[in-house]
């Protein structure tokens, strides 16, 4: 007989609205133009979605100058810099912009701050393609860096009473906090969001594994390993006392010996994983187990996103 195991299934997760209006822009930009069409960076950090945008016709790239000037060429959720749609304009290029309009929120505000004559400081990671976007907003050595609450202790600013922070939209919740308090205590002048730029999919695939965490003995989330949103779920269910929190990207990923005596499992997935995925890791342990699951929802998200009026108009 199989053994049993309780199964935990946290809601929100996966897709989040930024990410479900990215895929559909590549997919009706194929509709529209027909292969291949060009994306620059991943869409999404989603190995499978990629893969499967590809088999349709999509060619991702890392910078512009791989793209032919005669071809479609489109902008990753993440957002890039300001300098890349200059660039393509420049070209005469046909570019379609799929940056999350949460991330595009972020950008204003920083350009908003900087016509204000105050310079950013950005929490963030290093590198992170949604970082270097908003940073290219504004011109060098206007936006500050910072990932850690020690990083604000070595902050050298023009004017210490000038200054605004903006941070990344997938970031942790808890670890954010402190870093936003330690930039309010040594710049008490300091200018923030009006409203909180982590978006609202982080915060609540971060609310609902905290939900779940008392009641299993491990976590697994399904998500990329370049994927920060996915890695931050991972982070809050160590932080919150599960001694086994891992990432996956698909089932066959799964350590089945780390899991062995498990009775009871927590399930999530970043905001850019699909449902089949997390379906397939279900399955796997339905193979193994005799397993009941339980929903464990902690909001409801009907957030959706617009695609751009070009591909509007080709539907």
């Amino acid at each position: 007989m199989k053994p049993s195991l309780r199964l935990y299934l946290a809601a929100p997760r996966g897709f989040c609205a930024g990410v479900d209006r990215a895929i559909k822009i590549v997919e009706m930009a194929l509709e529209k133009w027909g292969a291949p069409v060009y994306v620059r960076h991943e869409i999404v950090h989603n190995k499978f979605v990629v893969d499967s945008l590809r088999d349709k016709g999509a060619v991702f790239v890392e910078e512009l100058d791989e793209c032919p000037d005669d071809r479609p060429v489109i902008f990753s959720a993440h957002g890039v810099p300001k300098a890349v749609p200059a660039e393509a304009q420049r070209r005469e290029m046909i570019y379609v912009d799929a940056t999350c309009p949460l991330v595009s929120k972020v950008h204003i505000e920083a350009e908003r701050h900087h016509a204000a004559g105050l310079q950013m400081v950005m929490i963030g990671h290093t590198g992170h393609p949604e970082v270097l976007g908003t940073m290219g907003q504004l011109p060098n050595g206007e936006v500050m860096l910072v990932e850690t609450v020690d990083d604000v202790a070595h902050l050298a600013p023009r004017d210490p009473d000038a200054l605004a922070f903006i941070t990344q939209t997938t970031l942790s919740v808890d670890d954010t906090a402190e870093i936003v308090l330690a930039l309010k205590a040594r710049f008490p002048a300091i200018v923030g969001p009006a409203k909180e730029d982590i978006c609202y999919a982080t915060t609540n695939r971060q609310a609902a594994v905290k939900a779940i965490a008392p009641m299993i003995d491990a976590l697994l989330v399904i998500g990329a390993p370049n994927s920060s949103n996915s890695r931050r779920l991972v982070e809050v269910g160590s932080a919150e006392g599960c001694a086994y929190s891992q990432l996956v990207q698909r089932a066959s990923d799964i350590d089945w010996r780390a899991l062995s005596g498990v009775a009871s499992i927590g399930v999530t997935a970043g905001a850019s994983a699909p449902e089949v995925l997390i379906e397939e890791v279900i399955d796997a342990f339905r193979d193994r187990y005799n397993v009941t699951v339980e929903l464990v929802e902690t909001a409801k998200e009907r957030v959706e996103f617009k695609v751009p009026r070009v591909l509007r108009q080709a539907s």
